[in-house]
């Protein structure tokens, strides 16, 4: 523990103000106070609020250990094995609640297990300035002191904050191989915030992807969603690609990205998390399921056309690559079984859509996954996927009301009739 030397910002001296710091926060916080334990504020939430943002989540740091705090809060649930927290619930709010983290050598039994360089249990409890130097980059190491509204920087957060910079702390070829995921969050937080990621830092990334490999796949997905939902997806898919982490999250759509469509293949993508940043900004409801099926429709559809090849039927050629591209991709990150419906729905009616009848185009209207898979169909027709033509008529059709409806319907009725009789051969 070296370097910056402690720094104490009194209240009169930095912007946080209680009335911009969640009810239920507080609540913990002085309940924790009033108990004898000291209770800070920490992380994103402080690091948002002096950036003047709104935080999403408010976490807090104390002495208490986990089961002090649930004989504190009846509502309170204590969860993980490797790393074991407090949540305190409030209906759909939960204020996260750790115990300060020590130092240690990953020889303390049960409470500390550190393999191969990586931790696989960190429950070795400490002092508040361990647990800052044991947290990942300094920005997220400010603590907000509800016993006198002080912030306590002990590893040079502020000064960062300052010059916009993402730093580790401590050696971060060795934080990276403790938790291979902090090269995930270093490029989350760049995205996020638009900061400048210090040199030695950055210089690792590109070096270690390979350790991801390590990481369950389960909770590589709960990293995705936090990668690509959280407003600046399209910058994070332009910093991992150029770290070269993305092929460890989609190895089967980073190799479709260099085969001759990949150029039309990564711009689905960006157009996707564009929308989806957009989205975000305005407060409008996503789905993982759509970006998961735009993130693996290269792969899909290369994996048909192969499969064509070989004779199957459009259907088979489908249900096949559907079946193997989303086992492999399971294999580095699980995707929960419950959104697999939803993107091989998206993948089905893809096919539909250039299938147009008028009852066929007027059931396909109705499915209830139909807005999904046309807004899929409209980002195809902008990357020059399929014909701009298609996802007109598409929008004209969902667009018009009841009586425009029969009427381009029935204009495709009539042309379907005239180039059947057209067909016909003469006697």
């Amino acid at each position: 523990m070296q370097n910056p030397a402690t720094t104490q910002i009194p209240r009169a001296e930095h912007s946080i103000s209680r009335a911009d710091i969640s009810e239920n926060a507080l609540k913990v916080l002085y309940r924790l106070k009033n108990a004898g334990y000291e209770a800070y504020l920490v992380g994103g939430g402080v690091r948002d609020l002096l950036l003047g943002r709104k935080p999403k989540d408010f976490d807090i740091s104390t002495d208490a250990t986990p089961e002090d705090v649930r004989k504190l809060f009846r509502n309170c649930r204590l969860i993980g094995r490797r790393f074991r927290l407090a949540h305190v619930h409030f209906g759909p709010e939960i204020i996260e609640v750790a115990t300060f983290r020590g130092q240690h050598d990953g020889d303390q039994g049960d409470e500390g297990q550190i393999v191969n360089g990586m931790i696989v249990r960190d429950n070795v409890y400490g002092t508040l300035e361990e647990d800052a130097w044991r947290r990942d980059f300094s920005i997220n190491s400010l603590y907000y002191n509800i016993a006198d509204f002080a912030v306590i920087d002990f590893v040079g957060g502020v000064q960062d904050l300052k010059a916009r910079q993402l730093r580790l702390i401590g050696d971060p070829v060795q934080r990276y191989r403790e938790d291979p995921v902090r090269m995930l969050r270093a490029v989350r937080f760049a995205a996020k915030l638009d900061f400048n990621i210090e040199e030695k830092t950055e210089v690792p990334l590109t070096e270690l992807g390979y350790l991801l490999e390590d990481v369950p796949p389960a909770r590589l997905f709960e990293e995705i969603l936090k990668l690509f939902l959280s407003g600046a997806g399209a910058q994070a898919l332009e910093l991992l690609r150029r770290y070269n982490l993305f092929g460890y999250l989609f190895p089967q759509t980073e190799s479709e990205f260099n085969e001759d469509n990949g150029p039309v293949f990564l711009a689905l993508v960006e157009h996707v998390l564009r929308n989806t940043d957009q989205r975000i900004a305005e407060d409008k409801s996503i789905t993982p399921a759509f970006l998961l099926s735009a993130f693996l429709w290269g792969p899909v559809s290369a994996l048909r056309c192969a499969y064509a090849k070989r004779g199957m039927s459009e259907q088979q050629t489908l249900a096949a690559a559907a079946d193997k591209v989303i086992s492999g991709q399971n294999q580095r990150v699980s995707m929960p079984r419950r959104f697999h419906p939803a993107i091989r729905e998206i993948w089905n009616l893809q096919d539909r859509f250039a299938k147009r009848a008028p009852k066929r185009s007027l059931r396909l209207l109705k499915h209830p996954r139909f807005r999904a898979a046309y807004d899929f169909l409209l980002l195809r027709a902008e990357v020059g996927e399929v014909e701009t033509e298609l996802a007109q008529w598409w929008t004209d059709l969902y667009e018009a009301d009841e009586d425009k409806q029969k009427d381009l319907l029935n204009q495709l009725g009539q042309g379907q009739r005239r180039r059947r009789r057209r067909k016909r051969k003469p006697e």
